[in-house]
């Protein structure tokens, strides 16, 4: 079949990072305007949109501007407690105007619209432009015989190809067109990962429209939001029980024309309402030169993708993504993490984290094409336990996992092993010890690096050789975390099994990845380097390097659908993306991520103070604590929330009331005979209040001053959960929401500062 391309360098418009104090004027497009959406309501707990890419932001990126550089109130903290520590400047250039321009700008907030692409003159920042329909036709072309999905039927596995792959997209467009939609219209995808998912996806891409993941977890309301905002002519759902979501709403989206239901069978018939097959149908016998027209006017620089992301202070944001956004991130992060060809070496990946996310698209979806790799699907109660049944039949070269994940494999592990006999514990201790030691000396590259002593190979042998397997990782030599912050303890725990996690940053707006650890570049807790062709500025850093982090590349996002103000907080007057985040470079260039500018504590004595660190502090020092959130922002002193490991119910994947087995563990060496959450909040169990408030105690001890110590602190009824809506899709903490869920405890808090008598809360010593 001839296919008519558009010439891919039409639109390629080198453009440097600015130097220095230089100000690009008309940097957006022409026209912007403002979109009238105060009518629509979200629930604030069920926004599951609001989750960030692999750098993950809960709250609006606009938000470093309400950083202050000092506090004028008065407080009753003492003079010693406050920190002479300079705060960083969250002053930054002015942002882009939205000016009339005849070229287009850097960023624009239409759908419809043009951007500049932020082209360098050498090596891939330089490779020519392409469409997701030009990458597609290249990956047929090279690897067309080669698998390209895989998924279970029962106990049957199916798989296809890439030249079918690529055949039944091109007759989804056609269904898609045939079903009335229009170009730069959105369709809807709500549900678990699928071929029919990543079908719909890029069948909408070649349609002309935008694709639009939309969390399996939002509300009725928020699925709305997200449908009204992207004007989503055709909603693909998976079951029944998304659909109801849709129906519910279905009255208030003028501009639904049609709903696909991809698994299971119809429940009631009713109009412009299809089955999987029935929608694949509509498209098969159509021609081909109405989808071709559309497929040669596409352009790398507009929008084929929308992203929404960052519902915990206002309405999700649609962040748009460009055909160039997604082929040039795919194509330097494939190269910089060195993924092979299909026809020398078959990358292999497990789909199963949020396709709503970019972090699961660009994994599972784009750069796996660029390398013609193969992706399978894992079964929906994935994080419910059954995926390491998964990983075990596939045996990925590569996987990516959120934090919680790797814990959860790190506490079953645990689990496992404290049942094991003595000697298994004893050599599995020394072959931990044995595999930490080498893989730090490798990664601080010391001379002895070049020679792995003998005692690694035999604990190779004998014991990680056998857990890889366990996991279903043995072919694995490419496990990446991100989305959130992970602790330093779970990192050392898989690499004194050999199992090296390398960190990866980035943001929906960067098109996901920004940079990646690598084998050979591998830093403990450092998120490693830039992927080729992009650049990283730290913005007004303090005195010890810490500024906050800002991005230029071409996988720098378009803006955001029809919020020109928001574009304009994001992107500053020269182009750079402003993260929101805080990080700081070493000595190697080696990035590393400090804390949030919004989610900075900054308490009422006008001390900074990094959450994260010292939540993940008390998790170490505390075993059976899940999760801790650190509260004090114009506080006068700090308190924390607690939420105790559980069980987790496998239907529902709601936290219970019953004990994790590693809880129920941790307590009987502490002389305790609790089994359940209940049997220990309220102070009701004194072992363990006491070994909490020792656990504290000791943070407390490195605290670099009076203001960041731990005063008070509560154990909460039930762990956080997305379910819940104190965590997002990828497990991030949604810190805005758990301080409006919890309002009262944090109230109570701070009625009556505590003193060293009162027997339920001492302070701890000074």
């Amino acid at each position: 079949m001839q296919l008519t391309v558009c010439d891919p360098t039409a639109e390629a418009v080198v453009m440097e990072p600015p130097r220095a104090g230089g100000v690009l004027e008309s940097s957006c497009g022409a026209g912007d305007s403002k979109a009238s959406l105060d009518d629509v309501t979200v629930d604030a707990a069920n926004e599951s949109s609001e989750e960030e890419s692999t750098g993950e932001r809960e709250e609006e990126i606009g938000a470093h501007n309400e950083v202050s550089t000092s506090s004028t109130k008065t407080t009753e903290v003492p003079a010693e407690q406050t920190s002479n520590k300079q705060t960083v400047n969250a002053q930054r250039p002015n942002s882009l105007s939205v000016l009339a321009a005849a070229e287009p700008g850097l960023c624009t907030s239409q759908g419809d619209a043009e951007v500049k692409l932020r082209m360098g003159d050498s090596g891939l920042a330089a490779e020519t432009p392409l469409t997701v329909n030009q990458m597609f036709t290249s990956a047929v072309e090279r690897f067309g015989n080669y698998t390209a999905l895989g998924w279970k039927e029962g106990e049957q596995q199916k798989t296809l190809n890439y030249r079918d792959y690529y055949q039944t997209c091109r007759t989804a467009a056609k269904s898609f067109l045939k079903l009335g939609l229009q170009r730069y219209h959105g369709v809807g995808i709500l549900g678990f990962n699928s071929a029919e998912w990543f079908i719909a996806d890029i069948g909408a891409i070649l349609a002309g429209g935008f694709a639009v993941g939309i969390y399996t977890t939002n509300s009725p309301e928020a699925c709305q939001y997200v449908a009204e905002n992207c004007k989503a002519n055709i909603i693909v759902v998976e079951n029944h029980k998304q659909l109801q979501k849709i129906l519910q709403v279905e009255d208030k989206l003028p501009h639904l024309k049609a709903i696909i239901q991809y698994k299971d069978a119809l429940k009631e018939k009713r109009p412009n309402l299809y089955t999987w097959a029935e929608f694949m149908e509509l498209g098969r016998d159509e021609p081909d030169a109405p989808l071709d027209a559309i497929i040669s006017s596409q352009k790398p620089n507009q929008c084929c993708t929308l992203i929404y992301t960052s519902g915990t202070t206002g309405q999700p944001k649609g962040v748009m993504l460009s055909h160039d956004n997604l082929t040039w991130t795919a194509l330097s992060t494939s190269h910089h993490v060195r993924l092979t060809d299909a026809n020398q070496a078959q990358e292999v990946v497990v789909s199963y984290l949020p396709l709503s996310h970019i972090a699961a698209q660009m994994v599972d979806i784009w750069v796996t094409m660029r390398v013609g790799g193969a992706t399978y699907f894992a079964q929906p109660d994935a994080l419910k336990g059954s995926l390491v049944n998964t990983l075990k039949e596939v045996r990925p070269t590569a996987f990516m996992g959120v934090p919680r994940v790797w814990e959860k494999m790190q506490e079953k592990m645990k689990s496992v092993g404290a049942k094991s006999s003595t000697v298994r514990r004893k050599v599995a201790a020394w072959a931990k010890d044995v595999g930490l030691q080498t893989n730090l000396t490798k990664m601080n590259q010391n001379r002895e690096a070049g020679r792995t002593p003998l005692s690694y190979h035999i604990a190779k042998k004998l014991v990680f050789k056998k857990v890889r397997k366990a996991l279903g990782l043995d072919r694995c030599n490419k496990c990446y975390t991100g989305a959130a912050p992970i602790t330093k303890d779970t990192l050392e725990f898989f690499l004194s099994l050999d199992i090296p996690l390398y960190e990866l940053y980035g943001m929906s707006e960067s098109t996901g990845p920004h940079t990646i650890s690598l084998p050979d570049a591998f830093k403990l807790t450092s998120c490693g380097k830039e992927i080729p062709g992009c650049k990283t500025k730290l913005h007004n850093p303090d005195e010890e390097g810490n500024g906050e982090i800002c991005f230029w590349g071409r996988h720098v996002f378009m803006g955001y659908l029809n919020m020109p103000e928001k574009t304009e907080e994001a992107l500053d007057a020269e182009g750079w993306l402003h993260s929101g985040d805080l990080g700081k470079h070493d000595q190697n260039g080696f990035l590393f991520i400090t804390g949030r500018i919004k989610e900075l504590i900054i308490t009422a004595g006008g001390e900074n103070i990094p959450p994260v660190p010292i939540e993940d502090a008390v998790k170490e020092a505390m075993p059976l604590i899940s999760n801790a959130m650190l509260i004090g922002d114009k506080r006068k002193f700090l308190s924390m929330l607690l939420t105790i490991k559980c069980q987790v119910n496998a239907d529902t994947g709601d936290p219970e009331d019953e004990l994790a087995p590693e809880a129920v563990e941790f307590c009987k060496r502490l002389g305790s005979n609790a089994t359940r959450v209940s049997e220990i909040t309220g102070g009701r169990d004194r072992a363990i209040h006491t070994a909490i408030q020792e656990g504290i105690n000791r943070v407390n001890e490195k605290a670099t001053s009076n203001a960041q110590r731990i005063q008070k602190w509560i154990i909460l009824d039930r762990d956080f959960s997305v379910g819940g809506g104190e965590l997002g899709p990828t497990m991030k903490l949604k810190r805005p929401v758990v301080v409006k869920m919890y309002k009262e405890q944090i109230e109570n808090f701070y009625k009556e500062l505590a003193t060293p008598t009162t027997p339920d809360n001492p302070l701890p010593p000074k």
